[in-house]
Protein backbone atom coordinates (compact mmCIF):
# COMPACT_ATOMS: atom_id res chain seq x y z
CA UNK A 1 0.00 0.00 0.00
CA UNK A 2 1.25 3.39 -1.05
CA UNK A 3 2.65 5.28 2.20
CA UNK A 4 1.91 2.53 4.50
CA UNK A 5 4.48 0.67 3.78
CA UNK A 6 5.73 0.91 7.36
CA UNK A 7 2.41 -0.23 8.45
CA UNK A 8 3.54 -4.26 8.51
CA UNK A 9 0.80 -5.92 10.46
CA UNK A 10 -2.93 -6.30 9.47
CA UNK A 11 -2.84 -5.08 13.46
CA UNK A 12 -0.71 -1.68 12.71
CA UNK A 13 -3.05 -0.78 9.29
CA UNK A 14 -6.32 -1.35 11.57
CA UNK A 15 -4.98 0.85 14.18
CA UNK A 16 -4.00 3.09 11.82
CA UNK A 17 -7.38 3.20 10.00
CA UNK A 18 -8.55 3.69 13.88
CA UNK A 19 -7.06 6.63 14.09
CA UNK A 20 -7.49 8.04 10.89
CA UNK A 21 -11.32 8.30 11.72
CA UNK A 22 -10.65 9.61 15.51
CA UNK A 23 -8.56 12.31 13.21
CA UNK A 24 -11.30 13.12 11.17
CA UNK A 25 -13.37 12.94 13.53
CA UNK A 26 -11.96 15.39 15.88
CA UNK A 27 -11.09 18.26 13.36
CA UNK A 28 -7.85 16.64 12.34
CA UNK A 29 -5.57 16.03 9.49
CA UNK A 30 -6.48 12.46 8.10
CA UNK A 31 -5.61 11.10 4.78
CA UNK A 32 -8.80 9.98 2.56
CA UNK A 33 -6.58 7.49 0.14
CA UNK A 34 -5.72 6.14 3.21
CA UNK A 35 -8.57 4.76 4.39
CA UNK A 36 -10.12 3.80 1.11
CA UNK A 37 -6.83 1.53 0.53
CA UNK A 38 -7.43 0.14 4.35
CA UNK A 39 -10.87 0.05 4.39
CA UNK A 40 -11.33 -1.80 1.16
CA UNK A 41 -8.37 -4.78 2.73
CA UNK A 42 -10.32 -4.86 5.79
CA UNK A 43 -13.42 -5.41 3.65
CA UNK A 44 -11.85 -7.89 2.05
CA UNK A 45 -10.66 -9.97 5.00
CA UNK A 46 -12.89 -12.50 5.96
CA UNK A 47 -11.04 -12.63 9.30
CA UNK A 48 -12.88 -9.17 10.24
CA UNK A 49 -15.27 -7.87 7.45
CA UNK A 50 -17.76 -9.35 9.74
CA UNK A 51 -16.92 -7.25 12.65
CA UNK A 52 -16.29 -4.44 10.96
CA UNK A 53 -19.11 -1.55 12.06
CA UNK A 54 -21.79 -0.71 9.65
CA UNK A 55 -20.81 2.68 9.45
CA UNK A 56 -17.54 1.85 7.86
CA UNK A 57 -18.83 -0.39 5.19
CA UNK A 58 -21.76 2.01 4.37
CA UNK A 59 -19.35 5.17 4.40
CA UNK A 60 -16.64 4.86 1.31
CA UNK A 61 -14.65 7.88 2.19
CA UNK A 62 -13.88 10.04 5.06
CA UNK A 63 -16.29 13.31 3.52
CA UNK A 64 -19.27 10.32 3.51
CA UNK A 65 -18.14 9.34 7.30
CA UNK A 66 -17.79 12.96 8.65
CA UNK A 67 -21.63 13.53 7.67
CA UNK A 68 -22.09 10.22 10.02
CA UNK A 69 -20.16 11.12 12.70
CA UNK A 70 -20.95 15.09 13.39
CA UNK A 71 -24.65 13.81 13.78
CA UNK A 72 -23.89 11.03 15.75
CA UNK A 73 -22.14 12.86 18.42
CA UNK A 74 -21.87 16.72 19.09
CA UNK A 75 -18.32 16.56 20.61
CA UNK A 76 -15.22 15.15 20.32
CA UNK A 77 -14.60 12.92 23.55
CA UNK A 78 -17.78 11.02 22.68
CA UNK A 79 -16.73 10.67 19.08
CA UNK A 80 -13.49 9.18 20.11
CA UNK A 81 -15.15 7.02 22.45
CA UNK A 82 -17.43 5.30 19.49
CA UNK A 83 -14.78 4.79 17.20
CA UNK A 84 -12.49 3.06 20.30
CA UNK A 85 -15.37 1.04 20.91
CA UNK A 86 -16.27 -0.31 17.60
CA UNK A 87 -12.81 -1.42 16.83
CA UNK A 88 -11.28 -2.51 20.11
CA UNK A 89 -13.04 -6.01 19.24
CA UNK A 90 -11.27 -6.17 16.09
CA UNK A 91 -8.15 -4.95 17.33
CA UNK A 92 -8.39 -7.53 20.69
CA UNK A 93 -8.79 -10.41 18.10
CA UNK A 94 -5.92 -9.71 15.48
CA UNK A 95 -3.34 -8.65 18.78
CA UNK A 96 -4.04 -12.54 19.87
CA UNK A 97 -3.27 -14.29 16.81
CA UNK A 98 -6.00 -16.59 16.83
CA UNK A 99 -8.37 -15.74 14.00
CA UNK A 100 -9.62 -19.05 13.59
CA UNK A 101 -10.68 -21.59 16.60
CA UNK A 102 -8.10 -24.33 15.33
CA UNK A 103 -5.30 -21.76 14.62
CA UNK A 104 -3.64 -21.94 18.21
CA UNK A 105 -4.13 -26.44 18.27
CA UNK A 106 -2.33 -26.42 14.79
CA UNK A 107 0.26 -23.73 15.70
CA UNK A 108 1.21 -26.00 18.73
CA UNK A 109 1.31 -29.29 17.56
CA UNK A 110 3.53 -28.08 14.45
CA UNK A 111 5.73 -26.36 16.43
CA UNK A 112 6.27 -29.98 17.98
CA UNK A 113 6.87 -31.94 14.79
CA UNK A 114 10.02 -33.16 13.56
CA UNK A 115 10.51 -29.75 11.47
CA UNK A 116 10.71 -26.50 12.41
CA UNK A 117 10.33 -25.51 8.90
CA UNK A 118 6.78 -26.37 8.81
CA UNK A 119 6.01 -24.67 12.13
CA UNK A 120 7.81 -21.54 10.49
CA UNK A 121 6.03 -21.81 7.19
CA UNK A 122 2.95 -22.02 8.67
CA UNK A 123 3.62 -18.43 10.29
CA UNK A 124 4.42 -17.15 7.00
CA UNK A 125 1.11 -18.39 5.83
CA UNK A 126 -0.87 -16.78 8.67
CA UNK A 127 1.03 -13.38 8.17
CA UNK A 128 0.23 -13.51 4.09
CA UNK A 129 -3.55 -14.06 3.91
CA UNK A 130 -4.19 -10.66 3.51
CA UNK A 131 -1.50 -8.57 2.37
CA UNK A 132 0.02 -11.33 0.02
CA UNK A 133 -2.84 -13.92 -1.18
CA UNK A 134 -0.66 -15.55 -3.92
CA UNK A 135 2.30 -15.71 -1.36
CA UNK A 136 0.01 -17.63 1.57
CA UNK A 137 -1.80 -19.69 -1.46
CA UNK A 138 1.37 -20.83 -2.47
CA UNK A 139 2.57 -21.60 0.76
CA UNK A 140 -0.58 -24.01 1.81
CA UNK A 141 0.32 -26.15 -0.29
CA UNK A 142 4.31 -26.46 0.48
CA UNK A 143 2.95 -26.96 4.50
CA UNK A 144 0.74 -30.27 3.25
CA UNK A 145 3.93 -31.69 0.77
CA UNK A 146 6.47 -31.07 3.78
CA UNK A 147 4.40 -32.95 6.11
CA UNK A 148 3.98 -35.79 3.74
CA UNK A 149 7.74 -35.65 3.31
CA UNK A 150 8.73 -36.09 6.64
CA UNK A 151 6.41 -38.68 7.72
CA UNK A 152 7.05 -41.05 4.53
CA UNK A 153 11.23 -40.30 5.12
CA UNK A 154 10.62 -41.17 8.59
CA UNK A 155 8.54 -44.43 7.59
CA UNK A 156 10.98 -45.23 4.65
CA UNK A 157 8.36 -44.67 1.83
CA UNK A 158 10.27 -43.86 -1.37
CA UNK A 159 8.87 -41.17 -4.10
CA UNK A 160 10.10 -39.09 -6.63
CA UNK A 161 11.16 -35.71 -4.23
CA UNK A 162 11.44 -33.19 -7.21
CA UNK A 163 8.57 -34.44 -9.77
CA UNK A 164 5.72 -35.86 -7.61
CA UNK A 165 2.16 -33.68 -7.20
CA UNK A 166 0.64 -33.21 -4.40
CA UNK A 167 -2.12 -35.64 -4.74
CA UNK A 168 0.14 -38.25 -5.09
CA UNK A 169 2.09 -37.39 -1.90
CA UNK A 170 -0.95 -37.09 0.13
CA UNK A 171 -2.41 -40.43 -1.39
CA UNK A 172 1.03 -42.65 -0.38
CA UNK A 173 0.83 -40.83 3.27
CA UNK A 174 -2.67 -41.31 3.77
CA UNK A 175 -1.99 -45.21 2.84
CA UNK A 176 0.53 -45.22 5.08
CA UNK A 177 -0.76 -43.58 7.96
CA UNK A 178 -4.18 -46.33 7.36
CA UNK A 179 -6.12 -42.95 6.15
CA UNK A 180 -7.08 -43.94 2.44
CA UNK A 181 -10.56 -44.27 1.91
CA UNK A 182 -9.94 -47.86 0.55
CA UNK A 183 -8.39 -49.03 3.83
CA UNK A 184 -12.14 -48.80 5.61
CA UNK A 185 -15.45 -51.05 5.28
CA UNK A 186 -17.56 -47.99 7.01
CA UNK A 187 -19.30 -45.90 4.61
CA UNK A 188 -18.84 -43.16 7.05
CA UNK A 189 -15.36 -43.23 7.01
CA UNK A 190 -15.17 -43.76 3.37
CA UNK A 191 -16.91 -40.84 2.93
CA UNK A 192 -14.75 -38.55 5.15
CA UNK A 193 -11.60 -39.61 4.24
CA UNK A 194 -12.29 -39.41 0.43
CA UNK A 195 -13.38 -35.55 1.24
CA UNK A 196 -9.84 -35.17 2.97
CA UNK A 197 -8.25 -36.49 -0.38
CA UNK A 198 -10.72 -34.28 -2.18
CA UNK A 199 -9.62 -30.92 -0.52
CA UNK A 200 -5.83 -32.07 -0.71
CA UNK A 201 -6.28 -32.42 -4.55
CA UNK A 202 -8.14 -28.81 -4.50
CA UNK A 203 -5.07 -26.97 -2.72
CA UNK A 204 -3.08 -28.19 -5.53
CA UNK A 205 -5.42 -26.97 -7.79
CA UNK A 206 -5.65 -23.86 -6.26
CA UNK A 207 -2.47 -22.93 -5.46
CA UNK A 208 -1.69 -23.92 -9.52
CA UNK A 209 -4.40 -21.81 -10.16
CA UNK A 210 -4.15 -18.80 -8.18
CA UNK A 211 -0.44 -19.20 -6.25
CA UNK A 212 2.55 -17.22 -6.93
CA UNK A 213 4.31 -20.21 -7.83
CA UNK A 214 3.98 -20.11 -11.91
CA UNK A 215 3.40 -17.17 -14.26
CA UNK A 216 0.23 -15.78 -15.99
CA UNK A 217 -0.85 -14.61 -19.09
CA UNK A 218 -2.32 -11.24 -20.11
CA UNK A 219 -5.61 -11.85 -17.94
CA UNK A 220 -4.13 -13.04 -14.74
CA UNK A 221 -6.94 -14.51 -11.93
CA UNK A 222 -5.96 -12.43 -8.71
CA UNK A 223 -7.13 -14.55 -5.21
CA UNK A 224 -8.68 -12.50 -2.63
CA UNK A 225 -7.92 -12.42 0.94
CA UNK A 226 -11.32 -15.19 1.33
CA UNK A 227 -9.03 -17.65 -1.31
CA UNK A 228 -6.27 -17.21 0.98
CA UNK A 229 -7.83 -17.37 4.15
CA UNK A 230 -9.77 -20.38 2.94
CA UNK A 231 -6.31 -22.04 1.44
CA UNK A 232 -4.10 -21.96 4.78
CA UNK A 233 -7.23 -23.06 7.00
CA UNK A 234 -7.96 -25.92 5.07
CA UNK A 235 -3.77 -26.71 4.55
CA UNK A 236 -3.77 -26.23 8.52
CA UNK A 237 -6.14 -28.61 9.19
CA UNK A 238 -5.10 -31.18 7.11
CA UNK A 239 -1.63 -30.62 8.09
CA UNK A 240 -3.32 -31.49 11.93
CA UNK A 241 -4.99 -34.46 11.48
CA UNK A 242 -1.75 -35.86 9.31
CA UNK A 243 0.45 -35.00 12.38
CA UNK A 244 -1.87 -36.09 15.00
CA UNK A 245 -2.63 -39.16 13.20
CA UNK A 246 1.40 -39.92 12.58
CA UNK A 247 2.45 -38.78 16.18
CA UNK A 248 -0.60 -41.40 17.73
CA UNK A 249 0.96 -44.45 15.60
CA UNK A 250 4.48 -43.83 17.29
CA UNK A 251 3.09 -44.40 20.61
Amino acid sequence: MQGLEHLNSLYDRIEYFQNVLIAQATGGNADDGHYQLIRKEALDNPTISNLLPRWVRVNRNLSQFWQYIKHEHDNYADRRKHIWNAFNPILELLESGETHPAQKSISEVLEKFDSESIHYAWGKALERKSTDPEGAITISRTILESVCKHILDDRGVSYNATSIELSELYKLTAKELNLAPDQHGEQVFKQILGGCSGIVNGLGSLRNKLGDAHGQGKKPVKPQARHAELSVNLAGTMALFLVSTYEAQKT
